[in-house]
């Protein structure tokens, strides 16, 4: 498995706790970006990607993992023998393989997701050598994007700019995100562009659930916010904070 980034040392301060809980909570987000006609284009290119994180993956520990968790489950008797738990565990770490092998073939030419943030946000590479599960990755969701896991079912939808100012566009996304909006992320493209207004409408009431869906929404009128204002608008409201732990 591919070392940390800096030598680990007894004395050496543990890696902040994150606040998100145990089992994912995922959000669903409308977010509006609005602005000049040409800043606005640019943005559009800017952020459409193949939505991709190029991860080392630890195929080994994920085998390895597999076959402890099928030979000696955590509750009740094993239901598989062990070498069926070790050709099985082998068949997923090899379709595992060939999924991240295809995943990472779409970067550098699809276009397809709307809003992708390591396109905007690239996670660095001391950061992908550790893989998504470590923490010192999660940390560093958290801390840069304000999420701990990629965005999913990302999708622009129909714009709702009024036709008549020409000199102005819209680009209008749906994705979830896990237990938190991308309120750190958002605070960065506010710096980065600033000639375009960002803004984000969670959805807490319909966003809550095991696993993102497609399910049709019909999108909100957003009001178009005032790029200086404190980021704090994009976080959970207190009561929802205090709902997820």
């Amino acid at each position: 498995m591919a070392a940390r980034l800096s030598p680990a040392a007894a004395d050496a301060p543990a890696p902040p706790a994150l606040p998100a809980p145990a089992h994912t909570d995922w959000l669903r987000n409308v977010l509006v970006v609005t602005g000049p006609t040409e800043e606005t284009g640019q943005f559009r290119a800017a952020a459409a990607g193949a939505g991709v994180i190029p991860w080392v993956l630890d195929l080994d520990g994920l085998e390895e993992d597999w076959f402890l968790s099928l030979a000696a489950p955590a509750e009740g008797e094993p239901a598989i023998s062990l070498q069926g738990a070790r050709v099985l565990a082998r068949r997923l770490r090899d379709a595992a393989a060939a999924n991240h092998q295809r995943a990472m073939a779409r970067i550098g030419t699809d276009r397809s997701c709307p809003f992708d943030l390591h396109r905007l946000l690239p996670v660095p590479p001391g950061i992908l050598r550790l893989g998504p599960d470590d923490p010192d990755s999660r940390t560093w969701l958290w801390t840069h994007w304000g999420t701990t896991r990629p965005l999913r079912h990302v999708r622009e939808l129909e714009p709702t700019l009024d036709g008549r100012k020409r000199r102005m566009a819209e680009l209008r996304v749906e994705f979830w995100s896990a237990d938190w909006s991308p309120w750190q992320a958002l605070r960065r493209l506010r710096r980065n562009w600033p000639a375009l207004s960002f803004g984000l409408k969670p959805d807490y009431a319909g966003g809550e659930g095991d696993e993102p869906t497609r399910r049709p929404i019909a999108p909100a009128q957003h009001k178009q916010g005032d790029r200086d204002k404190k980021h704090n608008r994009d976080k959970p409201p207190r009561s929802a904070r205090a709902r997820r732990g």
